[in-house]
């Protein structure tokens, strides 16, 4: 601490700016030996919350950054205006109709939260407001849904409420034709909800100690939350458990599912007190995902299929042994799941690293496929909720191309554009350029990037360029829209999206080769795009920011430590960066199930591999680039003692004198605020921070 001191009084630092000191002498460290390493963790008691220091030390933190960020106050008020300036705050979604309900969800200008109404009959009729969120979230700094599910006879509504942003998950049900809300209020709940065809009886789950969803109740309405009982449980940690209703209403849905194995229960709706009935019992290896249809089970599967296919099993028994192939397994199309209707199915798929839709008519087993008119694209199939529509109802949007709501008539293979969400000041898609690159990764690997500038931009060099990634999960960064980009691209600088290993851009085995054993993947594969991208000449390590958030947070502290010198700047948002502590301890959420995404370290080459990477356990005493970290207090996701601790032993060790400031939301949790004028605050403060670090003023 002595030498970081020394290095400070070498800076121009602002005179209310104190670099916070972490108070390492007022509790030990913490020693662990495990596979005959000796690992000391200086900075264990953060994970404390009730230890003296630790908020003491977070407000600090905070009182830094908001002094070392001061000189841009000015800066991101522009910014915030700039992309408040975009969004038309009046405005409503595209109605979605069922059983003569029109539903639809709508903003106000200054009101931070969604205003949830329906009509009846017609968008002509009176608008009937079934929840204001605005008006629900008076007296809370956060307010955020985890659910919300009518009763089938429309009369009832259950809400699922967060309100601090540990999703720690609150039941409350609204009579739809008074307004009163019923004395229900069941707390501490997971997500997942669903109501059986008597509109009496209510679905819902609760988690363990470890945040894991892992037991689905049943609740009738009107009876004491004591006479509630538990309809499934799972006590694998590994497996989280979810509750839903079938679009075609006939079903609950219980699924169970690892990382790497499923298993669905079914209950029919109408009888709602009947016993699950398991699909397919769970088998090492073999995922497999449930929809119903017509009749008929469509089922998701990798067996036998690595790219997954989709079978078929009668409500009847639809025992594996009476799977029968509906769609055959093809090496070269990863099959994503499916949408059933009753006259049609819509299979998502993905074939050269983008969503296609493939559409089938029942009754002649006839396919097509619906186009798209862009190279590079994201397409999200809506709610649906109408079963026997021939109508299905998609979003589509691209890096230039807002969202666009689409009906697309499955019968004459017409499309309907319904809306276009409008982008203010100014806004002309022809002023931009997007591009689709590959580069190729040090195992021969060609890894895609999606780009968007401005025309005119030039490849010499002298570009700053923002570069996102993600990179786990099997998670897809679709290249959409997102107007408050543009307040990057428009003072020139190249937004680009690096499609590295461990999502499912290209197919499964793309995902397979960024997890567990090949994790390391992912985090060369974003060093290797953007050697690329300077190397072509997009951009200059002096340029160039990197981003990333959660896991995607992990991929920014392994390329701090392996190549800092490739980037001016790195934003990390909410990052997992002490995997082994983190992984070693089952009691922190998520953990347990996770083991079969990054390893469980009390195994030895587990652990060794998990350790040549975590960011944590390998800060260096060298420069780093300047760094934005944050974070939330209540982030049951990722605790906001990983950021807290890597930053602390950041300060101690690194040799530069570059910004390194972590923000900790004092009152929400990993999605950061909950309001969309807060959220455009964060975000103008991000985007503040990064033009500030490449030299743009304003």
């Amino acid at each position: 601490m002595r030498r970081l001191a020394a290095l400070l009084l070498a800076v121009s630092i602002p005179a209310a700016a104190q670099t916070p000191k972490p108070p390492v002498a007022k509790k030990l460290p913490v020693t662990t030996v495990l596979h005959g390493d000796r690992r000391v963790d200086e900075y264990a008691y953060f994970k404390d919350r009730k230890h003296p220091e630790t908020i003491p030390y977070l407000e600090s933190e905070n009182r830094y950054t908001d002094a070392m960020m001061a000189h841009t106050a000015e800066f991101q008020k522009v910014l915030y205006d700039e992309m408040l300036g975009r969004i038309k705050e009046d405005d409503a979604q595209v109605p979605a109709q069922k059983d003569g309900w029109y539903y639809y969800s709508r903003t106000e200008k200054g009101k931070a939260y969604p205003i949830f109404a329906r009509r009846k009959g017609s968008m002509g009729a009176p608008e009937e407001i079934y929840f204001d969120q605005n008006k629900e979230a008076e007296g809370f700094a956060f307010y955020q849904l985890g659910g919300m599910e009518v009763s089938p006879d429309h009369n009832k509504l259950a809400v699922l409420i967060d309100t601090d942003g540990y999703e720690d998950f609150e039941l409350r049900v609204k009579d739809l034709r008074t307004g009163a809300w019923y004395p229900e209020r069941i707390k501490k709940l997971s997500w997942g909800l669903a109501w059986g065809s008597d509109n009496r009886t209510l679905f819902y789950q609760t988690p363990d100690s470890a945040k894991r969803g892992d037991r689905v109740w049943r609740h009738v309405m009107g009876t004491p939350t004591t006479q509630d009982v538990s309809v499934y449980h799972d006590d694998d940690v590994l497996f989280n458990v979810n509750v839903s209703r079938s679009r075609s209403g006939e079903w609950i849905i219980i699924s169970s599912t690892s990382f790497t194995s499923s298993e669905f229960h079914v209950i029919p709706a109408a009888t709602p007190s009947a016993t699950p009935r398991v699909i397919a019992p769970r088998r090492p290896g073999i995922e497999y995902d449930v929809e119903a249809g017509q009749g008929f089970f469509y089922i998701t599967t990798n067996w036998n299929a690595k790219n997954f296919k989709v079978m078929r099993a009668s409500f009847d028994d639809p025992a594996p042994q009476n799977w029968t192939e509906w769609l055959p397994y093809r090496a070269d199309v990863f099959v994503e799941g499916t949408i059933a209707f009753k006259d049609y199915v819509v299979v998502m798929e993905r074939r050269g690293g983008l969503r296609q839709l493939r559409v089938t008519d029942l009754g002649s087993g006839v396919p097509h496929d619906v186009s798209f008119p862009e190279s590079a694209y994201g397409v999200f199939p809506g709610a649906n909720p109408d079963y026997a529509t021939k109508y299905l109802r998609f979003t589509y949007s691209s890096l230039v191309t807002p969202n666009s709501v689409f009906d697309y008539d499955m019968e004459t293979k017409g499309r309907e554009l319904l809306k276009r969400t409008d982008v203010l000041g100014g806004y002309v898609s022809t002023a931009y350029e997007v591009e689709r690159i590959m580069a190729t990764a040090r195992d021969g690997t060609p890894v895609p990037i999606s780009l968007v500038y401005r025309k005119g931009f030039r490849r010499d060099g002298k570009s700053p360029l923002f570069l996102y990634a993600y990179g786990s999960y099997g998670s897809t960064t679709e290249p959409t829209f997102n107007s408050s980009r543009f307040s990057l691209i428009d003072r020139d600088v190249v937004y680009a999206i690096a499609h590295v290993r461990g999502g499912q851009e290209m197919g499964r085995s793309w995902y397979d080769d960024g997890k567990m054993m090949n994790k390391m993947n992912t985090f060369t594969d974003f060093i290797d795009v953007a050697d690329h991208l300077v190397a072509q000449g997009y951009t200059s390590p002096d340029r160039l920011v990197a981003n990333g958030g959660s896991a995607g947070g992990l991929l920014m502290g392994v390329i701090a430590n392996l190549r800092p010198d490739l980037f001016k700047a790195i934003v990390a948002d909410v990052p997992f960066v002490d995997v082994i502590n983190t992984m070693l301890d089952a009691s922190i959420p998520l953990t347990a199930q996770e083991w079969e995404q990054w390893g469980n370290p009390n195994k030895s080459d587990e652990y060794r591999y998990m350790l040549s990477y975590s960011p944590y356990d390998n800060v260096k005493a060298h420069d780093y680039p300047a760094m934005l970290v944050t974070s939330g207090l209540n982030d049951s996701r990722v605790g906001y003692f990983e950021p807290t601790k890597w930053v602390a032993k950041l300060r101690a060790k690194k040799l530069d004198t570059k910004p390194l400031l972590l923000k900790m939301n004092m009152g929400a949790g990993h999605g950061g605020a909950s309001g969309r004028y807060e959220q455009l605050k964060e975000q103008a403060f991000r985007y503040a921070f990064v033009l500030d670090q490449l030299g743009v003023k304003r």
